[in-house]
Order: structure tokens, then C-alpha cells, then sequence
């Protein structure tokens, strides 16, 4: 097996940890009259109804495995999913939306959920399915602001700069069912959450925005953001005068922990990048590789990422002896503020800063890539470079730097080769960053 093969299985390894179906299933157990949810019991005899909400690229599948340990115990439910990544389901309705920017079918579907959280009384259970790609589809709009906006909105942060916690703090604050609301709505009945991590850090409140856990942002910290990144002439107006009154007080902030709602509630992470790369380590000591999990964290800008990555690796592969081999494992979120007008996405920019780095570095490949099998608004998972990756690129006459400064890795990948392309896994803890080092 070829370092190439190893690293895509190794890969491979992580992501099928953390399919929806299976952690739903080791999760969820009925037993009898006895509903087990992670470490909590519910009685069935004490339950009217059960409910199920959603939404990700994940709840398609953990929807389909509900369904199957919970059959017509399932009164009603509806989720949402990205366009091509429904199932047909039974009690559940699926609505196909838009992401990464929001459309109508998502603005109506969510309307459907919240009013479904309404309906849901006392002696009720609303299971929630949340994951990957939530932020997006489940999608709605405060009364005095567009849906126009909020779809310019979300155009306008993916290419800021910004990080996950900063994008969602933004999008908290101009809807009424992100940052704890969709719990408010669903109050008085119990809420259950099972949830599948994309965030750095699997905080609560930023995974999906948060719907059914207190908010620790304020209508201030999203002044700040836009500050931050200079987005004020960019935002739209209607948000703008929105978000100002917010700061005022004149517009309710979000639930904060205190809140009574949130005494039924329970918020269960069931996959993460952790598990992801625990893993991918298996699949490597399984092939004899001794491997190593540097991080689950992974922030900041891909190029300056990507050149940590190369030096680490470099390091490690001096300290080798002739005919060895370590892996190293990286997990986490980078960002790219997309100056050009090229085409790419994160997992696909770190790999093409990191083929620059390797010209002329023998025995390291570095596979950059996205668990749900996108990156960016392309159909590539990410990329897998070597230092044969810019000699191919000399030989077809390109420049990386041309290529790296447009912001263009989908269409340097297309020409020189080096694309990872999985198809869409249905599932989203983030991205995982192999590397496979021989001396």
C-alpha cells in the first residue's frame, strides 16, 4: 500500500466513526417502556407525545435511525437537510435547503419547526438532531428584517474571515429560534438534543447556533465582530438598525444560563473531531504506523497553518531513522479570507500553501480534508499533496503562487491532480489533516 492509499484510509477511518446512524444507535436504546437517551431515562408512561426536529448534514441519517429504534412512538417531526441529502422517512418530513447560504426552503421549513416546538406540551419529548451545516439550514428572520438580508448576511461572513464562534454569535442575534430560542419555544415539554460536533472546542452554544443551549454572546460582542472585520458599509441596513437597537436594550437578548427554561433541557454531543481522530489513530496502529494526535483545536488562517503542519513534519522526519515512518493528526477548523476570485475551499488552500512549502521535501504527503465531503462550494473533500505536487505543476507550466494569491487551489488541483473527492459522507465533525512521514 502506497503512502497515498494510507493516508485516504486512515482517513476514511475517522470519518466512519462518526456516521449518524451508528452513534444514534449507540445512544438510543428502548427498552420495553424505558427510552435511554446517552445517560438519561425517560418513561415512556409519562410521555403524551415525542417530537423530532432538526437539522444538518448529519439528521438525515440520525432521523432514518430514530425512526428505527422508535418507530410509531414518534408522533411527528421535521428536519432539515442540504439539497441532494434527504431520505425517505415515515413519521419525520424532510425538507431539502440551501447551504452554505440560506434560501426560502429554509426559512419555511424552520417556520414548520417552530411551530411544531409550540405545539409540544408538558408531558411532551422534542428530540432535537443537530449538526454540521444547522447554522445554515435552520434559517429564520427577526420581524423587521428581510430574509434578503439574512441571505446577504451569511455571503458576507463566510468570506470575513471570521471563525465559527464569531460567525454564529452574528447569526444568534438576528433569529428567533438560534442562541437558546428554539428551547423557549419548546418549553414546557422536555428537550433531548443529540448532537454531532463542528466546532473548535464543541461548545454548546456555537454548535448550530446553539438552539436549545443558553447563549454566552451578546447583541455588543456582534457590534464588535462587525467592527472587527470592517463589515459595517457591507451589512445591510435593516440588520444594522436591528442589531443597534439590540445593543440599546430595546430588543430581548437571547437566553442566558440562568434561564428556568433550560432545567428541561438536556444537550448530548455524541460525535466530535475527538472521536474522529481517535480513530484515525486506531486505523494507523493497525497498519503498524506509530501515529500521534496533535490537536483537535485547529484554528487560525490555512497558510499559516499549513506552514506549522510542514515544520512539525519536517522535525519529526529528521529525527527518524532510514526506513521509518510516523503519522501525525490533526483535527479542527481552519479559515481563509478569500481575497481573489478563485475557486476553492479551506481543506484545498492549506494543502496548496503546504505543497509550496514541500517542493523538494521527499517522503512527506499531506491529505487536508473535510469529514462531510466538502470543501468549500466545490465537489472535492480537500486535497493530497507531495513534494512531486510542484514539479507537476512546473511541468504543466503553472505558478503555485498565481494559483495560491486568486485564492484558486479547486482549479490548480484540477490541473495537476491531487484531489480528495469522497462524495458527500452525511455526516460533519469538521476537517482532518493526515500525515504521513517516512525517512
Amino acid at each position: 500500500m502506497n503512502s497515498i492509499q494510507i493516508v485516504k484510509n486512515i482517513f476514511k477511518a475517522g470519518v466512519e466513526s462518526v456516521l449518524p446512524d451508528k452513534l444514534v444507535r449507540e445512544n438510543v436504546k428502548l427498552e420495553k417502556d424505558i427510552l435511554h437517551i446517552a445517560n438519561m431515562r425517560y418513561s415512556l408512561l409519562q410521555i403524551d407525545n415525542i417530537y423530532v426536529v432538526g437539522a444538518g448534514k448529519a439528521s438525515a441519517l440520525m432521523g432514518k435511525e430514530l425512526e428505527t429504534i422508535l418507530g410509531n412512538h414518534i408522533t411527528a417531526g421535521h428536519i432539515i437537510v442540504k439539497y441532494g441529502q434527504a431520505c425517505s422517512l415515515t413519521y419525520i418530513n424532510v425538507t431539502e435547503a440551501g447551504h452554505p447560504i440560506p434560501d426560502k426552503q429554509g426559512f419555511k421549513a424552520t417556520q414548520d419547526i417552530i411551530t411544531l416546538a409550540k405545539k409540544a406540551e408538558k408531558r411532551d419529548l422534542v428530540i432535537c438532531l443537530f449538526s454540521g451545516g444547522a447554522s445554515s439550514l435552520l434559517t429564520d428572520f427577526p420581524n423587521e428584517v428581510l430574509p434578503e438580508d439574512i441571505i446577504k448576511l451569511n455571503e458576507i461572513l463566510l468570506k470575513s474571515g471570521a471563525n465559527i464562534n464569531e460567525m454564529n454569535a452574528v447569526r444568534k442575534h438576528v433569529s428567533k429560534v438560534k442562541g437558546g430560542q428554539l428551547a423557549k419555544e419548546i418549553y414546557p415539554a422536555q428537550t433531548a438534543s443529540l448532537i454531532l460536533s463542528d466546532v473548535v472546542g464543541d461548545d454548546l452554544d456555537v454548535i448550530a447556533s446553539g438552539p436549545t443551549t443558553f447563549d454566552q454572546s451578546t447583541f455588543l460582542d456582534v457590534k464588535n465582530i462587525i467592527s472587527k472585520y470592517n463589515l459595517e458599509d457591507k451589512i445591510p441596513e435593516n440588520l444594522k438598525k436591528y442589531i443597534e437597537k439590540g445593543v440599546k436594550g430595546n430588543i430581548s437578548e437571547t437566553p442566558k444560563i440562568k434561564d428556568k427554561i433550560f432545567d428541561k433541557v438536556h444537550n448530548f454531543i455524541i460525535g466530535s473531531n475527538s472521536i474522529a481522530l481517535e480513530y484515525a489513530q486506531k486505523k494507523a496502529n493497525d497498519l503498524e504506523i506509530n501515529s500521534i494526535i496533535i490537536t483537535s483545536r485547529l484554528e487560525g488562517d490555512a497558510c499559516i497553518v499549513a506552514k506549522k503542519i510542514v515544520e512539525r513534519s519536517l522535525t519529526e522526519q529528521k529525527q527518524l531513522n532510514i526506513g521509518e515512518s510516523i503519522c501525525l493528526l490533526y483535527g479542527g477548523e481552519t479559515t481563509v479570507k478569500v481575497e481573489g476570485k478563485g475557486l476553492g475551499g479551506r481543506n484545498q488552500h492549506l494543502a496548496l500553501c503546504a505543497a509550496h512549502l514541500l517542493s523538494g521535501k521527499k517522503g512527506i504527503v499531506i491529505l487536508s480534508a473535510g469529514t462531510d465531503g466538502n470543501d468549500g462550494p466545490t465537489n472535492a473533500a480537500g486535497a493530497i499533496v507531495t513534494a512531486d505536487t510542484i514539479k507537476d505543476a512546473k511541468n504543466k507550466g503553472l505558478d503555485i503562487n498565481l494559483f495560491i494569491n486568486k485564492f484558486d487551489s479547486y482549479h490548480f488541483f484540477q490541473q495537476v491532480g491531487g484531489h480528495y473527492i469522497t462524495g458527500s459522507t452525511l455526516t460533519n465533525v469538521m476537517d482532518l489533516i493526515i500525515v504521513l512521514i517516512k525517512k
